[in-house]
């Protein structure tokens, strides 16, 4: 009796919680997540605190957190799920022009944040990039937060030493901070796009940071970047 050849091993899912206080936001969000085979949404919370609580209990790999909820904000809770043990990426879901917070959820560990009003495909691409230990969404977007933060002259800037890089992953971080792409880095640096991830990996590590974002954070507030970069 032969033996019968294995079929192709199953696609991985990105399991996915929602933090919003609006129901129909999250209603929204879940409909069209569930019509994805890659993407199934583990859990819904109405607030912060039950956001930190199911992000403990479900260990998505991404909540989607909304700001601006009763109890424990976004930021807050962002802030406790990044210092827990999970491997959960949050990802911050805002009304970016009139929101206040969006700086401070990045600071707190988020890796990227949405708007609410993108299209839902580009919402639904952005949370399997975040999944992957990847940018928040596109360097246009980057460069706007920096832009909106560096035009607050009530947010002082202070700067941070880099001492323990080299020349080298120095220009790295200044083109992280600039909001390009891996690819665009190799591109510009005249490397390997492998190599751009070496560079990449070790500013992570020398520099303590969370992930790509956190990188793009200290790159602004070291002053390698400005908003008119």
């Amino acid at each position: 009796m032969s033996e019968e050849t294995p079929g192709p091993p199953p696609p991985v899912r990105v399991r996915v919680l929602l933090a919003d206080d609006q129901p129909l936001v999250r209603t929204a969000l879940r409909m069209v997540m569930a019509e994805t085979s890659d993407i199934e949404v583990v859990g819904e919370a109405g607030t912060g605190d039950e956001a930190v609580r199911l992000t403990a209990e479900l260990a998505p790999d991404v909540v989607v957190m909304d700001i601006r909820m009763p109890g424990l904000n976004g930021i807050e809770a962002t802030e406790r799920i990044a210092a827990g043990p999970t491997t959960a990426h949050v990802v911050v879901l805002t009304t970016f022009d009139d929101d206040d917070y969006v700086y401070g959820a990045l600071r707190a560990g988020a890796a990227g944040f949405l708007v609410k009003d993108m299209a839902l495909e580009d919402i639904l691409a952005a949370v399997r990039v975040v999944a992957a230990g990847d940018a928040l969404l596109a360097p246009g977007v980057t460069r706007r937060l920096i832009k909106e933060f560096a035009d607050r002259p009530s947010s002082p800037v202070p700067q941070r030493p880099l001492t323990a890089i080299t020349d080298r992953e120095r220009e790295v971080l200044v083109l992280v901070g600039s909001g390009l792409s891996n690819a665009e880095i190799a591109e510009r640096l005249f490397i390997s796009v492998a190599t751009a991830k070496t560079y990449l990996t070790r500013l992570l590590a020398k520099l303590n940071a969370r992930d790509r974002v956190q990188l793009v954070i200290i790159a602004y507030e070291a002053g390698l970047v400005t908003a008119t970069r």
